[in-house]
């Protein structure tokens, strides 16, 4: 964690305390060291500060490429570690990011959904997340983000102060699922990519923040 990462995720932190009255349960899940995936649903603009300043460790993020073309905004940028991705060139550029990121044991936080939600419900999965589980086979902390779409929806010009909690699931590995795609058929192998979204969504879909498990 650099000092330019701890200070940001310091201001944000006193945010979200003050502001948004932020609960953050088992940020001890996340393991202190080693490549993970933090896998989180998706509402607002707030997600990925929200999970990465309840996390104890660095996280990485994925961000447009042309916010870095901005004087200034380029180096504050990847001083919190968010990593350029040309959306434009298709999914294997943003693959390959990941898949760098992660062979060099980091953690970074992806959102299986793909986009935030326009009503505030849960989105199916798209299979990228399970391409990247497969290609990287590390575990996956699954994260359930609360009230940020209330805080910070789409159709908001500006945040509001509202309560928000993020909480981090117990790791999952799909090391199974990821052994059959050795065999399987190419449509074989799209198919699993879907499944492990699927249940990433599932258990994400599932944790609540007043529960313990």
């Amino acid at each position: 964690m650099s000092a330019q990462y701890w200070i940001a995720r310091s201001i944000f932190r006193i945010a979200f305390k003050t502001c948004f009255r932020w609960r953050v349960y088992h940020p001890e899940r996340v393991p202190d060291k080693g490549s993970v995936i933090l896998a989180a649903n998706h509402a607002s603009f707030m997600d990925p500060p929200v999970v990465g300043s309840a996390a104890t460790r660095g996280i990485h993020y994925l961000a447009r490429e042309s916010l870095f073309r901005w004087p200034g905004i380029g180096a504050l940028l990847r001083s919190v570690n968010a990593v350029p991705v040309d959306r434009d060139a298709g999914g294997a550029s943003g693959l390959r990011v990941i898949l760098d990121r992660l062979n060099r044991g980091e953690a970074i936080v992806l959102f299986p959904e793909g986009t935030r939600t326009y009503d505030g419900n849960l989105r199916a999965a798209q299979g990228g997340i399970g391409l990247v589980v497969v290609k990287s086979g590390v575990p996956v902390v699954p994260v359930r983000v609360f009230g940020t779409f209330e805080a910070w929806s789409r159709k908001m010009r500006l945040p509001r102060c509202r309560p928000i909690a993020v909480k981090f699931g117990k790791p999952v590995s799909f090391a199974a699922l990821v052994a059959k795609t050795k065999t399987a058929s190419k449509p074989g192998q799209k198919q699993i990519y879907q499944q492990i979204a699927d249940e990433i969504m599932r258990v994400i879909a599932e944790m609540r923040p007043e529960s313990d498990p």
